[in-house]
This record gives C-alpha cells, sequence and structure tokens, in this order.
C-alpha cells in the first residue's frame, strides 16, 4: 500500500465518521424537536408562563442593568478599569460605566465590547435566570400534580 493510499483511506475513513456524528445528531435534534413540541400541546398554560417569566426577568434586567452592574462592580469582583483604577473604588455613573464596560469584556478602547456588551451580558443573565426558576417550578408543580 502507497502513502497516497494511506492517505486517502484516511480521508475516506474519516469523511463517514464525521457522516455517521452528523447523521446522529440530526435525528437526536429531530428527536428533541418532536419531544418539546409534545411537551408545549401538552402544557400550554405552563408554557406561555415559563416564557412570561422569562420575558419579565430579561425585561427587568435590561431596565435595570445599570444599578445591578454597579452592584456588581463595587463588591470588588470586576476588578480594575483599563487605567488601573480599582472598579470598587468608583462612585456613581463612574462606577455603573466601568461596572457595564467590564461585564461586557473591557472597554471599546481595550478591545472589548463596552457598555452595550456589558448591558447585554445581564440582560441575558437575568432572562436566563427567570426561564430556569420558572421552568424548575413548572416541573415541580408537574410532579406534585402526578
Amino acid at each position: 500500500m502507497t502513502f497516497l493510499d494511506s492517505a486517502f483511506d484516511f480521508a475516506g475513513n474519516t469523511i463517514d465518521a464525521v457522516g455517521s456524528i452528523a447523521s446522529n445528531t440530526a435525528a437526536k435534534a429531530v428527536t428533541l424537536g418532536r419531544s418539546t413540541l409534545h411537551t408545549v400541546k401538552e402544557n400550554p398554560g405552563k408554557i406561555a408562563l415559563v416564557c412570561a417569566a422569562t420575558i419579565a426577568t430579561g425585561g427587568a434586567a435590561a431596565a435595570f442593568a445599570g444599578p445591578i452592574a454597579a452592584t456588581i462592580g463595587s463588591t470588588g469582583l470586576l476588578g480594575a478599569t483599563a487605567s488601573g483604577t480599582a472598579i470598587s473604588t468608583l462612585k456613581g455613573a463612574a462606577l455603573v460605566k466601568a461596572s457595564l464596560a467590564a461585564l461586557g469584556g473591557g472597554s471599546l478602547a481595550a478591545g472589548g465590547g463596552g457598555m452595550a456588551a456589558g448591558a447585554t451580558v445581564v440582560t441575558v443573565s437575568g432572562a436566563t435566570l427567570g426561564a430556569s426558576v420558572s421552568t424548575g417550578a413548572a416541573v415541580g408543580v408537574s410532579r406534585i400534580q402526578k
């Protein structure tokens, strides 16, 4: 067997393996989708409540992103600004802006996402928390009802 034969065999086996993985993943995605649709069909009220809680907590987190970030920043968890000032020593608008920027990966000038990305992090975290808690509550209620 030549080197080229070995290389072609390896490439063929790799393509077969990737195809098998893709096929299995697609089958699992279809099964998950069907299961999700069945759950929604059987529990429309609970699903609506989970969605409402997710929207409410995400909206609240978006509305209060500044104060939430400032609270986190004042604890000292976010480190220092690009200029080296500890965020926990800042006050007022400077604390809010530095905290949001830190949560967003740093200031735009430093290559981070800035305050907008920080506000997005807070909003998505709030929505995720709401979805998790409300889903847990819905599952708990379902188990109690059985």
